[in-house]
């Protein structure tokens, strides 16, 4: 069989069997049974036998390290100032192992550049890495710290869960090897244990009304980041409905898209792709594999979207040391598979290997197609022919990452649910166990038909500006009516767009270390995780080199929109057409941020704000903005009130004459709805887009 073409043998490598396996004899009582190898569970592991305490991680496939060792070799943490304990641990490891001169196998080390400024800053950890150095570097701290850690069993999920008075007894493997605990942590992504351990969770996008959120639930307005920028025709026939959708187009329309749903919730989840280790060394590459189940069909729409002008190279590929990459999706139609993951967290394991297989499919035929397909442009053709699959990783997986990135599956549901307020310091968690410090971030969710009759991508949103925030310790433990003896690190309670900017792979290990400290003083104490005291954990942490609170700088805090008068609505909230960039360098500034054209793509920008009015009157209409010298000073303005349209030029080089923030529009009267537009149309230099405000007029 020709190796490209491996895909059945590629998913049977990827994803364990289910067959009987012999059962290991007098398994032993463990302090901690960890049930999931991710680097969370590795930190777990470590820090339980650092305590003193027996530890055992079961981990479902073949590898140790999850995304860590599966491909994200990218770190992503926002402030590394944030990250302590055995998670900056295992980046000065990586450190120490690329200042020796023989890791560099495929270029010099002074010749490495990975774009993201961790080799200028002379830190004491590195950030980038190869996959093979991680997992290699994992498995040492497992050995070095005496972790048992047994491959290659899966939870039995209709009989893998043995309860007694509110704690889990053990936990029973497909093979029917039984693992018993005092405490027990479910450090996967999937959140297996704790679904079947009987605690609650969700799946999904919460609605914005449930927790007082603006950006969870469906993002129309926000999903301006890798979006269309060209008009693409969605039908097999273009033109007519009735011949149907192309693959990868959702039929129907966010209950969002031209009205005031936006925000609503869904069941739909954030997609999912595979973080490719790529190379352009001609001596270590192999050509994109073209998979058995390739069908042209599928990347129709990424055809038309080059056809009509797209010229952009659909990847981010963020280099590695010796050569190699992470690879991320990138655009309108690239590496992440929009819409095809829904089934995946509450899917049992032919539902999840049919979603793996799809997903490995679609991506290998992805990179071919983008290499090899005469209707791709012959530039980007021949970008991508310069790369192809590192020989060297993934050595038992034809050289594809051993692990989907699965962004998000269940969250828990607990007494401490993290929201949007945490992350931008309306709320603050009293019992910190760790920090988080990236951006919120949430990938597409879906590919749907707008009223236009074009393709249209919805999910995306990407909204930061703050400092560093604590994580509360009742995030990872369930509510005590419902499991006494389990943590859960990574599948912890947050709301979606709150875990987009915790669910990253060094948060995941200080969350594991924290989990594995709180089980070892439990257990010392004879008590539940729920009643662990608080202080004597929060004094081990710190022990450990643990970072519970952020001292270092803060971002200029913006006003808050909610203590304005009137009625007003930020960017965040306008319906946006086109990708505005976000920034935080002018002070005075509503909300998180502002936004701006980096006066480019003029004609192609505009955001609307829509208000709906409880009472019609006549109200003063404001707009925000930060003047600066590179400014427009023409900045195009329309107001649709109650007896037709209004127009007016701004000029953004001039300061606002309204407490230096805000430019009167004049007073004009509305019904029950007020529309303001701004485009950067024919604009003379940067176009800057704050918040909209209303005044009634008594």
């Amino acid at each position: 069989m020709h190796r490209h073409l491996r895909n059945l043998v590629l998913l049977l490598m990827l994803v364990p069997a289910a067959g009987p396996q012999i059962a290991a004899a007098d398994e032993p009582t463990y302090d901690l049974v960890i049930y999931g190898g991710t680097s969370g569970g590795v930190a777990a592991g470590v820090q339980a036998r650092r305590m003193g305490k027996t530890a055992v991680i079961i981990e479902p496939g073949k590898h140790l390290g999850g995304l860590t060792s599966g491909g994200l070799g990218a770190t992503d943490i926002g402030n590394k100032g944030a990250i302590g304990g055995i998670s900056r641990e295992f980046y000065q490891r990586i450190k120490r192992h690329y200042d020796n001169p023989a890791s560099w196998k495929h270029e010099k080390p002074e010749e490495y550049r990975s774009g993201r400024g961790s080799e200028a800053a002379k830190e004491d950890a590195m950030w980038t890495f190869e996959p093979h150095v991680a997992e290699r570097l994992l498995e040492e701290l497992c050995a070095e710290a005496g972790v048992v850690v047994v491959k290659g069993e899966r939870l039995d999920l209709a009989k893998g869960v043995e309860k007694q008075g509110g704690r889990i007894v053990s936990i029973r493997m497909e093979s029917g090897r039984t693992f018993r605990g005092r405490m027990f942590i479910d450090a996967t992504y999937e959140g297996d244990l704790m679904a079947k351990a009987g605690v609650s969770y969700t799946v999904g996008r919460e609605a914005n009304s449930q927790y007082g959120e603006t950006l969870s639930g469906v993002q129309v307005k926000n999903a301006t980041k890798h979006q269309f920028i060209k008009a693409v025709d969605p039908y097999v026939k273009p033109g007519d409905p009735a011949s149907g959708l192309l693959p990868r187009v959702e039929a129907g329309r966010p209950a969002a898209d031209g009205s005031a749903g936006d925000g609503s919730g869904d069941k739909r989840v954030q997609a999912y792709n595979y973080r490719l280790c790529a190379t352009d060394k001609p001596a270590n590459r192999r050509p994109w594999p073209k998979p058995a189940s390739y069908e042209e069909r599928q990347y129709e729409i990424l055809l038309r979207n080059f056809e009509a002008g797209d010229l952009r190279v659909p990847w981010n590929p963020v280099l590695m040391p010796n050569r190699k990459t992470d690879s991320n999706n990138n655009f309108a139609f690239s590496t992440d598979n929009i819409g095809m993951n829904y089934d995946y967290p509450d899917g049992d394991y032919a539902t999840r290997e049919r979603i793996i297989r799809e997903h490995i499919g679609y991506q290998q035929g992805l990179m071919w197609t983008l290499a090899n397909h005469p209707r791709v442009p012959a530039k980007i053709r021949e970008h991508f022919q310069t790369w192809g699959l590192a020989k060297d990783e993934f050595l038992d997986t034809d050289n594809w990452p051993h692990q989907l990135y699965v962004r998000e599956a269940r969250r828990m549901v607990s007494d401490y649910v993290m929201t949007q307020h945490n992350c931008q310091g309306r709320a603050v968690a009293e019992d910190s166990v760790g920090l988080a410090a990236y951006t919120m971030d949430s990938h597409n969710v879906q590919r749907y038909v707008d009223a236009q009759g074009h393709v249209r991508n919805e999910g995306d949103v990407q909204v930061g500006g703050f400092a560093p925030y604590p994580i509360s310790y009742r995030s990872i433990v369930p509510k005590a009516a419902e499991c006494q003896n389990l943590f859960v690190p990574v599948c912890m309670a947050a709301t979606h767009i709150s875990y987009g900017s915790i669910r990253m792979e060094p948060v995941f290990m200080v969350l594991g270390q924290s989990s594995a400290t709180a089980a070892a003083l439990a257990i010392d104490a004879g008590t539940s995780v729920q009643a662990v005291d608080y202080p004597r954990l929060r004094e081990r942490l710190l022990a450990d080199k643990q970072v519970l609170a952020w001292t270092g700088p803060r971002p200029t805090a913006g006003i808050d929109p909610a203590k304005l008068p009137g009625l007003v609505l930020d960017d965040d909230q306008a319906e946006k057409r086109g990708e505005w960039s976000k920034s935080t360098s002018i002070g005075g500034y509503v909300g998180s941020q502002y936004l701006h054209d980096n006066n480019e793509r003029k004609g192609e920008l505009s955001a609307t704000y829509k208000f709906t009015l409880k009472e019609p009157g006549t109200y003063e209409v404001r707009v925000a903005y930060t003047a600066n010298p590179n400014r427009a000073t023409n900045v195009p303005v329309l107001i649709r009130h109650a007896t037709g349209e209004a127009k007016a030029t701004l000029d953004e080089k001039a300061t606002p004459k309204i407490d230096k923030l805000f430019h009167s529009l004049g007073q004009h009267k509305f019904d029950r709805e007020a529309t303001i537009v701004i485009t950067n149309t024919g604009t003379n230099g940067y176009v800057v887009i704050d918040a909209m405000q209303l005044l009634p007029v008594k």
